[in-house]
């Protein structure tokens, strides 16, 4: 494989490297690989330290794939674990993020590592949205053709390495492996090759029903290092004991009919290679990546997608969120929807891409600096785009700007709207079957006067009767004999709680019915005088109505569950709380610098029920004055994707006594536990 060009550049003046990485010494957990086939045999990276934080924790919901042709993309950046590779998460707020899920089925973290592990970010954001991940085994260059005359020098070793990797997929919940040998082996051994890869599928299959192992089209049945750009009877055999296999990239149209013709009833196992950055690849890449995936929907093949950070990495303008949103919208016109989500309820999005400028909880901002952690995307939009700057009187995007509701992301609205017309946007394409119980729908809008968002939703029986129901606030009476039902929700939330932003919520029983769209209908107030003049037909005023007006609105949150779905927190006593891993050290200023790990669990019951929990830090200070008066700050941390957490170089000013580390629950559906009542651990900071 091609390895993608990154932004690295060195000077003179670099800074002293620092020491050499330990994993086994508590510090701030990250992903790394594993480099050497001792490290893999051996299991050392059980023993880390960094090892429990890289679990993923979100399960993959339906592992089955559709009867059609799939979607790969192959994640090369910059070499791997950049932003991504801090798991609790970075200060980079422009760090590299892929959110346009529903066009694809497999997602493959690459790098030019021997085992290449995929971050849990990965791994929890792709299974959310129905996505499976995979790591990568690479082989390569003289360090390569080592490895493989070790891997494959006998059938009982190659059967060891297949059961490590296939152990730690399972293991840190991931989906499987892209095989990479781009060396040869000897003829004599190559039968152990094919042992490696049957032995690791069928391992793979026993341990993780659904998962996959593909082979990459490099080594032949021969042994011989030599790309195909097909599929044919010299890598057919590696193709016959694996799931599927990654076709190099120079590939023909003749060679993509003679692939599907070799597979036979197996063509969606024949993911057939693009490179983005276009080195020699059909159709040249980049912004003609499209080109390549209309001759694969041609012949009915699978395609793998290489590198798309190439928008990212090569900065195209005009910037890095409008370039990447319009170069997926390429294959999305292609390819088409390879997935519609949400499929199971409770259904909770506050379309957060995993990166902003601050943080809100329940619409107040809790943090005020960049961060990134795609462990905490939100399932993510569908929304169009296009590069015709007229297509749409108002513009729709993820914001990662504007102040959000709900974590760092909203949708925002803006643009111009006439008075009577209205503006529908797609929000999600969804499958969600509903049962015998109503569904409660609650979200959040904060816009301008008289700019005004409700939710559309689509609806479709039994008898496939499509309904819409729109679900708005205020001046809906023209929408009446537009859709099937208008329903006007209550308002639950109050502005001194949340300012600017106002939530409502309602429910609705469609019993038997499925949800199958979730759209944004933007809509102005019109004053009474502009109603009575329309009603009145008074042409003199038809030329005032149809004058454009700015719309501008922002929406935070939906939230969609049914009426017996309702989110009960263990008390703080149902959880044992540790503090281990302390270590107390001064700076030059006198301050106290702690680093400690915070782990929890349930003393019984079931926490895997909860996505997430937000950390708290609250300090007690005396303020110094005559009168002795105790100070408490309250300060967010992070957020944590497993019950553990780690604080480094926490700078504790003189004159505090004691720290509280509050865990906050959080529900599938958004909810969070209150502060007061969230379990925590108390450290008494005197005399240390």
């Amino acid at each position: 494989m091609s390895e993608s060009n990154g932004h690295q550049s060195s000077t003179t003046n670099d800074p002293p490297p620092p020491p050499p990485f330990d994993p086994s010494e508590p510090s701030v957990p990250i992903s790394y690989p594993i480099k050497t086939l001792q490290d893999l045999k051996s299991r050392v990276y059980f023993d880390s330290f960094h090892y429990p934080f890289n679990r993923s924790f979100v399960p993959l919901q339906n592992a089955a794939f559709p009867d059609r042709p799939r979607m790969l993309v192959c994640h090369d950046m910059q070499g791997g674990y950049v932003d991504d590779k801090w798991v609790q998460g970075g200060t980079n707020a422009d760090a590299y993020a892929i959110w346009h899920w529903y066009l694809m089925d497999v997602f493959v973290y690459f790098s030019h590592n021997l085992v290449t592990l995929p971050p849990p970010c990965w791994t929890n954001t792709a299974h959310k949205h129905g996505v499976k991940v995979l790591g990568t085994f690479v082989a390569e260059w003289d360090e390569g053709s080592i490895v493989a005359d070790k891997l494959v020098s006998t059938k009982e070793s190659a059967h060891m390495y297949a059961e490590r990797l296939a152990e730690l997929a399972v293991d840190l919940g991931f989906d499987g492996w892209l095989v990479n040998m781009e060396v040869g082996v000897s003829k004599g051994k190559s039968c152990n090759l094919k042992e490696f890869v049957s032995h690791l599928t069928n391992t793979m299959h026993s341990s993780l029903p659904g998962s996959l192992v593909i082979w990459y089209d490099s080594v032949t049945i021969d042994g011989i290092l030599r790309w195909q750009n097909q599929l044919n009877k010299k890598n057919k055999p590696f193709f016959d004991i694996c799931d599927g296999i990654f076709v190099n990239y120079l590939w023909t149209e003749k060679s993509v009919k003679h692939s599907a013709a070799v597979a036979g009833d197996r063509k969606y196992d024949v993911y057939m290679g693009i490179d983005v950055f276009g080195r020699g690849t059909f159709g040249g890449g980049q912004w003609k990546t499209n080109v390549a995936l209309d001759v694969l929907k041609k012949f009915d093949v699978s395609a793998a997608i290489f590198a798309p950070g190439w928008v990212y990495e090569t900065n195209q303008p005009p910037d890095f969120q409008t370039a990447q949103n319009l170069w997926w919208s390429l294959v999305e016109k292609s390819w088409g929807i390879s997935r519609n989500y949400p499929k199971v309820l409770p259904f909770y999005s506050n379309f957060d891409q995993g990166h902003g400028l601050h943080i809100s909880a329940e619409g107040r901002q809790v943090l005020e600096t960049p961060w990134n952690n795609l462990s905490s995307q939100g399932f993510q939009p569908f929304l169009k785009f296009s590069s015709d700057s007229n297509s749409d009187t108002i513009k729709v995007s993820v914001n990662f700007k504007e102040a959000s509701y709900s974590g760092g992301g909203n949708i925002t609205f803006k643009g111009t709207l006439r008075n009577g017309d209205h503006f529908i946007a797609r929000l999600f394409r969804s499958k969600l079957l509903l049962g015998d119980f109503p569904i409660h729908i609650t979200y959040s809008v904060k816009s301008e006067e008289k700019s005004l968002v409700g939710l559309l939703l689509e609806f479709s029986s039994a008898t496939k009767e499509t309904k819409f129901v729109l679900v708005a606030s205020r001046g809906t009476n023209r929408f009446s004999s537009k859709f099937s039902e208008v329903i006007e929700p209550r308002q639950v939330k109050k502005q001194d709680t949340a300012p600017g932003w106002i939530a409502q919520e309602t429910s609705i029983a469609m019993n038997g019915c499925t949800i199958t769209g979730i759209n944004a209908l933007c809509y102005r107030l019109e004053s009474k005088n502009s109603i009575l003049r329309i009603q009145s037909g008074c042409s003199q005023d038809s030329t005032l109505t149809s004058v454009p007006t700015e719309f501008f609105a922002v929406l935070g949150v939906i939230a969609i569950k049914t009426s017996g779905q309702n989110s009960d927190f263990p008390p703080s006593s149902s959880w044992l709380v540790e503090a281990r891993y302390l270590k107390w050290t001064s700076n030059s200023q006198g301050s106290k610098i702690l680093a400690v790990k915070i782990s929890w669990k349930l003393k019984n019951g079931n926490a895997s029920l909860f996505p997430k929990y937000n950390i708290y830090i609250e300090a007690k200070q005396t303020n110094g004055s005559p009168v002795q008066r105790l100070e408490v700050t309250r300060e967010y941390l992070g957020s944590a994707h497993m019950e553990a957490f780690f604080i480094s170089d926490l700078d504790v000013p003189t004159g505090t006594d004691s720290l509280k580390f509050i865990v906050q629950v959080c529900s599938v559906d958004g909810t969070n536990q209150k502060l007061d009542g969230s379990p925590f651990i108390q450290l008494d900071v005197e005399n240390k």
